[in-house]
């Protein structure tokens, strides 16, 4: 009995004891959790190396990696970053970019210094360069350096690119993730494994990555610029990122308070998140923020026209799923307000080129005539299309096959996981599939380049496989013109050829919209929708 009481006293202390150690790690844990920057990636991150940086998944954690020789501000403006100043010659064809002396790679045993790191010098961005061009190492970015005909790094600071024609969106171009700057020893020392051991020299470096459930980024103690006031940058300590797929999970964690921002206005919670007119819920208005803002990004439903199929081949039967629709009401009942009917042309919001020509508004008269005629031309009683789609546009494409039914058209509806939809739109096995696309670098040239006959895939970004000897033409004159005005013209006769030819169902123009916990400050959007972390700050709670 005696040996049953001290067993009792002592379990009863340990419980204390160990709720007092998990008590005060807790309250450490909490005391330092505003310095960590939580955030969840629905789709795998397959690579760290900027090389391969192809979309937002990738885009995101390798800006905070990297740096390049610009870079973009909010307002999608061209700025210094390693880079502090360069010049352009006359004829628009020499870049000459002066670099900072004051830049150095995160610290790593590689480096044969005493402090284990170095200064990025221009012979990096020589190198860099020349991995992005080599067929060994197959980066998706090739495509950038395509107009460049010479780079070459003159000394330690200076560092100039010849392109083969003028291209006034070049510098935009140069912003891109792929053009960021890595160091020779890493990148050999590593080799294929680069991909998971990065290093740079953004306001962030890499600490820990376990593929599909968690990665770990902490603050870069060299990280060069400074805010307003002469804080070194980054403010945070560390940033986070889970990998859970799941969009309804996702959100059950922001409510939580578990992860500290949402980035997408899902299905699975708009209705609890947003009023029909898109406010915010009265439930969440003093613990959430949330921000909407332009977004470069098309939505839009594309024919692949090296298709056999009748009905993808049919120029009116195209036409009339244009008019089918009524895109405004989509977007108030599917998207509670959020975003802009895509009623113009392919060319979104916020670039020149929109909002000059007219596109589809809702006809369902003339919808049903087409399909009529239609009818009448081909023999074919019962058209029928299937669209591509994963399920995040689900209730988009039910909405567009319940319409489209009404005029005399059956609609069929294919769901797959997001890789599989694009490896199939991409290798052309889909007559009918929805797609976006966001802007590589601000200028409408890159919405355009999508229907020139040279950019067929797999080998470029015509997905449709639309050929047009006018469109090219244009398209090809526009490369070479330094003035705006004349380029905005040729871009809107452009979209105007698209539009004609219906290639594509454009769906809306997005915006971005982010959802923030009340004690997150300086994530401020962008037309790219670009994660920028440098500037975030959180209070503590």
């Amino acid at each position: 009995m005696k040996n049953s009481k001290r067993f009792t006293l002592f379990t009863i202390l340990s419980i204390v004891c160990l709720l007092l150690f998990s008590s005060c790690f807790e309250n450490k844990k909490d005391a330092r959790d505003h310095l960590v920057f939580r955030y969840n990636e629905q789709y795998q991150i397959s690579t760290l190396d900027p090389a391969f940086a192809r979309n937002p998944s990738i885009i995101w954690p390798t800006n905070q990696l990297f740096n390049g020789l610009v870079q973009l501000d909010d307002s999608l403006n061209v700025q210094p970053d390693i880079a502090k100043r360069w010049t352009v010659s006359e004829d628009a064809l020499t870049y000459n970019f002066t670099l900072r002396d004051d830049v150095k790679f995160h610290k790593h045993s590689q480096f044969k210094t005493a402090d284990s790191t170095r200064i990025a010098v221009a012979q990096d961005f020589e190198y860099s360069f020349d991995r992005l061009t080599d067929a060994g190492v197959a980066s998706p970015g090739s495509w950038v350096l395509s107009n460049v005909k010479n780079y070459k790094a003159i000394n330690d600071s200076t560092f100039t690119i010849t392109l083969k024609k003028p291209f006034p969106a070049f510098l935009g171009l140069l912003s891109m993730r792929y053009c960021s700057v890595v160091p020779r020893e890493i990148v050999t020392f590593y080799g294929n494994d680069f991909r998971s051991n990065p290093i740079g020299t953004g306001p962030f470096k890499f600490k820990r990555w376990e593929e599909g459930v968690k990665l770990v980024l902490r603050r870069n103690e060299l990280y060069y610029e400074y805010d307003e006031q002469g804080n070194q940058l980054p403010y945070l300590e560390a940033v986070a990122i889970t990998f859970l797929p799941d969009k309804q999970s996702e959100f059950l964690q922001f409510a939580q308070g578990n992860i500290d921002f949402l980035n997408s206005l899902d299905p699975s919670y708009k209705d609890e998140l947003l009023t029909p007119s898109g406010r915010l819920r009265k439930k969440y208005q003093d613990k959430v923020h949330m921000s909407i803002s332009p977004w470069l990004n098309t939505e839009y439903i594309g024919f692949f026209l090296g298709s056999d199929t009748q009905e993808v081949q049919s120029e009116l039967l195209r036409k009339a799923v244009n008019y089918g629709f009524d895109r405004k009401k989509m977007i108030t009942y599917l998207r509670n307000g959020i975003g802009e009917p895509a009623t113009h042309g392919f060319i979104p919001m916020g670039l020149p080129g929109f909002d000059y020509i007219d596109g589809y508004e809702y006809d369902g008269t003339l919808s049903r005539k087409l399909i009529k005629q239609y009818i009448q031309e081909t023999g074919d009683t019962q058209p029928t299309i299937s669209i591509g789609t994963n399920s995040q546009y689900l209730d988009i494409c039910e909405y567009i096959q319940r319409e489209l039914e009404k005029v005399g058209l059956t609609v069929n509806i294919d769901v797959m996981p997001p890789s599989t939809l694009r490896q199939m739109k991409s290798s052309g096995d889909l007559d009918t599939f929805r797609a976006s696309w966001i802007a590589d670098y601000p200028d409408a040239e890159n919405y355009l380049s999508l229907f020139y006959s040279k950019n067929f895939t797999p080998n470029g970004p015509n997905y449709t496989h639309f050929k047009n000897a006018k469109y090219d033409s244009l398209y090809e004159s526009s490369l070479s013109m330094t003035d705006i005005e004349k380029r905005k013209l040729v871009y809107t006769q452009m979209d105007s050829i698209i539009m004609s030819k219906a290639p594509i169902i454009p769906l809306y123009y997005d915006q971005v919209v982010r959802f923030t916990q009340k004690n997150v400050s300086g994530l401020t959007p962008n037309p790219q929708n670009f994660l920028v972390l440098k500037r975030v700050q959180k209070t503590p709670l």
